[in-house]
């Protein structure tokens, strides 16, 4: 049988590389032995003997999710193979963290990460529940985060001498030694005559960098996000 279907970068070829590494844009491969995390949902295939359990984060981080819809809804993932994770075939992207560093993601756009990394789910200062529900998880350890964004992802610089304003819905991480408040950028006047659409913005002040999305998450896909599992 003959097609472009079956060029050897699309075959997926046994691995004996552990960890995480790209299988192509919309997807990344894990080869196992042992354990790893991924959002519940994102298995899409897998080979060897492997088991998935949802994994618990406490009443507090239920409570949020409840609240927002915009969680971190976590899988455990144990065994022996090589298992294939990805969603709505979004962009992936491999972030190695050092010992030290720090970033904050939308839960939205959580793949799966090594278990040598931490994550905790929090609220963003200065947002409260005003920004639609912000709450994002806190990875710090020394690992691989695979993350995913709806399109190419624009990553902008942040200095003390220049402050970026980001819309909510379009977030997907920044450096968690970022400080954050929620910016309103018209008028009451403006409002109260229909308004330009762009009414509140996220602001990160400091050193580091904010990763952006280029177009806003829709309700749709936002529902989707929070209820998929495996």
């Amino acid at each position: 049988m003959h097609s472009d279907l079956f060029a050897s970068h699309n075959m997926a070829q046994p691995s004996t590389e552990l960890g995480m590494t790209l299988q192509n844009q919309k997807s990344i491969k894990y080869t196992l032995n042992g354990e790893c995390y991924a959002r519940q949902g994102a298995m899409i295939a897998f080979r060897g003997d492997l088991g998935f359990e949802k994994h618990g984060q406490g009443v507090g981080s239920f409570l949020k999710r409840a609240v927002t819809g915009e969680g971190l809804a976590l899988m455990a993932v144990r065994g022996q193979g090589e298992v294939w994770f990805a969603h709505e075939a979004a962009n992936c992207f491999i972030v190695d963290l050092a010992p030290g560093d720090s970033l904050t993601v939308n839960g939205r756009h959580v793949l799966c990460f090594d278990p040598t990394i931490s994550y905790e789910v929090k609220t963003v200062k200065g947002a409260g529940m005003a920004g639609g529900g912000l709450f994002n998880s806190v990875f710090t350890g020394h690992g691989k985060l695979g993350v995913t964004c709806e399109g190419a992802p624009i990553v902008i610089p942040v200095s003390p001498s220049a402050p970026v304003f980001v819309d909510t819905d379009a977030v997907v991480g920044w450096s968690s030694q970022l400080q954050t408040s929620l910016n309103r950028s018209q008028s009451f006047g403006s409002m109260i005559r229909g308004g330009s659409g762009e009414t509140m913005q996220l602001k990160l002040e400091g050193e580091g960098f904010v990763i952006v999305r280029p177009s806003e998450v829709t309700a749709s896909s936002a529902a989707s996000s929070s209820s998929s599992g495996e």
